[in-house]
């Protein structure tokens, strides 16, 4: 349970530092035989830094009920 408190609190962490990334897609658009148009495709991703400091409380919480029962 140790390992796993430590790992929601470094995706927290993360998290709360990054708020998204984009990643390309390429959408073939034409394709006449020799000749092909390309069309690339923005996707963005994005979630709320609330998302990283509920997983870093839970990280925290983890962590804390681990030591009470050892």
């Amino acid at each position: 349970m140790k390992s796993l408190g430590i790992v929601l609190i470094i995706v927290g962490i993360a998290m709360m530092a990054i708020t998204g990334f984009n990643y390309v897609t390429k959408k073939n658009v034409v394709d006449l035989g020799p000749v092909e148009i390309n069309k690339e495709v923005n996707h963005p991703v994005q979630w709320s830094p609330i998302v990283g400091g509920v997983l870093l409380l839970g990280g925290i919480a983890v962590l804390l009920t681990n030591r009470k029962k050892a």
